[in-house]
């Protein structure tokens, strides 16, 4: 099959959180699947630097956008024969600091700079030569994609446009802009309706390609059956109740070529499920890049997380206080970065416990390899959590996920009480610190019986969360 995808992020380019990771691994699986892929995203600040191989194309951008028009230019990367990366060149919209915000929040266009963003993809769906016959769109910023093509499929004669795919990467976010921000589209004002864009009477992309795409995904089986309930539909519910019949859970993979124990200058020292003796070697060499005693006879935990409400950052910080009141025998490691409330809170409990926590703000990629190498339990307590990503890494790198029932998470890690002969991690119910706490204490005392230990660590390892199996589902999907 010719499939164009379109996503504001792709790793390694551009990469925010899980939907950079996610795009980027699913467009080279599809690739390797033997299909012609095609991935479009903006040109964001420093690409052109890291990637110089990128080629200029002959292909200008001239597109309306309200009352005025939008110009941009389009660079290719070729990765194979299978495999083009497309990035629109409009340094005004994307030669910024961040992708969505910066130190002082939102950027205030955002709803220009991806309107004017799912023109282009729009545009290049219907003229490049692959002439895709699925166009995949990933999250809000090209929700808006499956209501532009529908539209020019009925008033601007394109006879055969490609069927529309919308996966769900986060219901929390969902492009949600003024009124005004519909004259943006240039669409006719009677399109500006509850059963498309307009939502309490403003516009909402991710509402837009939910009621219009001709399928929808998201990105675990749970989390599917999650949003069409009030608690977690955010507003949206009733319209994915009403689209269930189009609707699907397809768990995200992991590029085992990326997170990977046997070959990675990440990490000190290779390990896997047959030996795992480096991950002694990771630990120490984590606990002294943290400045922590170098101890293998001390649990250490882990996190890597946007500290966000989301994520359960305060469950960590209550069930950290309990714990580490108590003088318990355990080091704490995060990197993460967002709410400047929590990252004060960090900070105080690294001058309170400096010999047992220690914290870096922002990302570092190496780092994040070290911590789900070097650490024996990984926290991940979130309020709801779509896929996750970071528990199917845990699992690789022989790190026992703490998890809450929720979502992806609920899908992917095995609790003594699901399967005691399956096992590979530690589940809790309630979003609180203390249920999280208990857990903590569940895992200090698996931490004591080694061979427990071990059997946890191997059936997590063994598992396969390639994107194979992914990939094998959108087939199904695109081909239907």
């Amino acid at each position: 099959m010719r499939i164009l995808l379109a996503s504001s992020e792709i790793y390694p380019y551009s990469k925010t959180g899980g939907l950079g990771d996610a795009v980027g691994a699913l467009g080279k699986a599809l690739a390797r699947a033997g299909h012609e892929v095609a991935i479009v995203t903006p040109l964001h600040r420093g690409v052109r630097e890291r990637f110089p191989t990128l080629r200029r194309m002959d292909w200008k951008f001239d597109l309306p956008l309200g009352a005025k028009r939008g110009d941009a230019t389009l660079l290719l990367l070729e990765i194979d024969p299978t495999l083009k990366i497309y990035f629109i060149d409009k340094p005004e919209y994307f030669d910024r600091a961040g992708i969505y915000n910066d130190s002082h929040g939102d950027f205030g266009d955002n709803a220009e700079r991806f309107i004017f963003f799912s023109k282009c993809v729009v545009h290049l769906a219907r003229h490049l030569p692959l002439k895709p016959e699925v166009l995949h769109v990933h999250d809000w910023p090209v929700g808006l994609v499956p209501l532009l093509v529908q539209h020019e499929r009925a008033t601007g004669g394109w006879q055969k446009p490609p069927r529309t795919c919308l996966t769900i990467h986060n219901l929390a976010y969902q492009g949600v802009f003024p009124r005004s921000a519909f004259n943006l589209t240039n669409l006719p004002a009677q399109l500006f309706n509850a059963e498309t864009v307009e939502f309490y009477g403003q516009v909402n992309c991710l509402k837009a390609g939910i009621a219009c795409a001709d399928v929808v995904t998201t990105v675990s089986p749970r989390y599917a059956r999650e949003i069409m309930t009030q608690e977690f539909g955010a507003g949206l519910d009733g319209l994915l109740r009403k689209r269930q019949a189009v609707l699907t859970g397809i768990l995200n993979g992991v590029d085992y070529e990326e997170w990977n124990t046997t070959n990675n200058p990440s990490i000190a020292a290779p390990f896997d499920a047959d030996n795992i003796s480096g991950k002694m070697t990771c630990k120490a060499a984590l606990q002294k890049r943290c400045g922590l005693a170098i101890d293998p006879a001390i649990p250490v935990f882990g996190s890597v997380s946007r500290l966000a409400d989301q994520k359960g950052i305060d469950i960590i910080f209550g069930a950290l206080e309990e714990m580490l009141a108590g003088n318990v025998a355990m080091q704490f490691v995060m990197l993460g970065s967002g709410s400047k409330n929590y990252e004060q809170i960090l900070q105080s409990l690294v001058s309170r416990y400096p010999n047992k926590v220690a914290v870096q703000f922002g990302y570092d990629h190496a780092l994040a390899h070290q911590i789900e190498a070097g650490c024996d339990f990984y926290l991940m307590p979130s309020r709801f959590e779509p896929c996750g990503l970071n528990q199917l890494y845990s699992l690789r790198y022989g790190t026992i996920p703490i998890v809450r029932r929720t979502g992806g998470l609920d899908d992917t890690v095995i609790d003594a009480t699901d399967d005691a002969a399956q096992a590979d991690g530690i589940k809790f119910q309630e979003p609180t610190a203390g249920a999280l706490a208990k857990s903590i204490r569940k895992a200090l005392l698996l931490f004591q019986d080694k061979s427990l230990m071990l059997r946890y660590q191997q059936h997590g390892m063994s598992k396969d969360f390639s994107w194979a199996m992914a990939v094998k589902s959108f087939e199904a999907i695109y081909r239907a």
